[in-house]
């Protein structure tokens, strides 16, 4: 859920990678309708100071593992929103990885606090196909 007049909101969701070889999330896409443009991003801490940064080769889904995009660490950002994010709503997406290609995703949109704190969006299936969603 995003409050009037916000032009950015976040995705939080985990990934997880039961196949027995590496894969790599390397873009993310959502309809025009919704955003200008869907960015991967981490959150770090530099010298006591967060910071967010996008990361243009993406995150690395290890081979058995899972990744989670979570307040705070790696997180997808969507730019130039062109409505607010309604609680409740839900749009679809696609994540595209290295491997597995593109995948299509369902988000829905949770209240401010959401799941564990936080705010935003949540994939329904973020890595179908290619492993199990761990939401």
């Amino acid at each position: 859920m995003t409050p009037p007049g916000a032009k950015v909101g976040g995705a939080y969701f985990s990934i997880e990678n039961t196949g027995t070889t590496p894969d790599r999330l390397v873009s993310v896409a959502v309809a025009a309708d919704i955003a200008g443009r869907a960015e991967i991003h981490e959150m770090s801490v530099t010298d006591g100071v967060m910071k967010m940064q996008m990361l243009p080769d993406g995150i690395a889904i290890p081979a058995g593992g899972t990744v989670a995009l979570a307040p705070g660490g790696y997180h997808l950002m969507l730019q130039d929103l062109k409505q607010p994010l309604k609680e409740g709503a839900s749009f679809k997406g696609t994540l595209t990885f290295e491997k597995a290609g593109t995948v299509a995703v369902e988000f829905k949109v949770e209240g401010m606090a959401g799941p564990k704190g936080a705010a935003g969006m949540q994939a329904a299936d973020p890595h179908a196909g290619h492993g199990t969603p761990s939401n």
